[in-house]
């Protein structure tokens, strides 16, 4: 059993030469990072336990080390009020290191940061609330098979009823287990001022590569709410 182990992660670990030329196009590797002139278009449907939410995003590679973007979601609810367009998201990643630079670990260093402004007072999701500004750091390692990557990221929400801080930890794993499929998983720790909106949660995904195209489906449950989500994107890079 240990043998097949051993295999499995040193053939991960080294990959092959199809796998390790796909790593710049991979636009669901936690690290991911496009070049200069690099337009991502995302698009995706999430059920969860009392609606459906639908998310537009894009993003533009202004610098091989600079993205600029904004997303926003519309929830539906099943039963309840909490309808609408959520707040409108504007942020930036910033690539610390050069892929280029002589760095013997090899670890890649993300800043990211953002605000979130306007959208429907209904939706209260600390993720969707009206005035949050938001900034992080991820941080991680590519092989040509699998990358090993964390983000901590901390988001503060002004609101005279509802304001608070939180602050994330997702440590993340992703194989690439050839050139079609890839698969990954999350764990979202969460810590807020208002202890009502502490989470746990798991996410895991499952990846289709097509040219500059993936499709992606992915599933996960929050421990705390006892809440299962599931959903869909169409990943496109030009």
């Amino acid at each position: 059993m240990k043998r097949l182990l051993y295999g499995f992660l040193g053939l991960v670990l080294s990959g092959s030469v199809a796998c390790a030329s796909g790593v710049d196009t991979d636009l669901s590797d936690p690290l991911f990072l496009q070049s200069r002139s690099g337009a991502l278009v995302q698009s995706g449907l999430d059920y969860f336990e009392n609606g459906l939410r639908f998310k537009m995003a894009f993003s533009y590679g202004l610098t091989d080390r600079f993205v600029f973007g904004g997303n926003v979601h519309y929830q539906q609810e099943f039963s309840g009020p909490e309808d609408g367009f959520s707040s409108i998201d504007l942020g930036g990643i910033y690539r610390m290191n050069s892929p280029y630079d002589d760095d013997d670990n090899n670890l890649i260093y993300d800043v990211l940061f953002g605000l979130k402004f306007g959208g429907s007072r209904h939706v209260r999701e600390p993720d969707y609330a009206d005035s949050a500004y938001y900034m992080g750091l991820r941080f991680g390692r590519q092989y040509a098979g699998v990358t090993f990557a964390g983000t901590v990221k901390s988001t503060w929400i002004f609101d005279d009823q509802n304001g608070m801080a939180f602050i994330d930890f997702v440590p993340e794993v992703y194989f690439r287990v050839n050139e079609d499929w890839r698969f990954g998983g999350d764990l979202t720790l969460r810590k807020a001022t208002n202890p009502d909106y502490n989470e746990e949660s798991l996410d895991v995904k499952l990846v289709c590569q097509y040219g500059y195209t993936q499709y992606v489906w992915h599933a996960g449950y929050a421990f705390e709410q006892r809440d299962i989500s599931a959903g869909a994107q169409i990943k496109v890079l030009f």
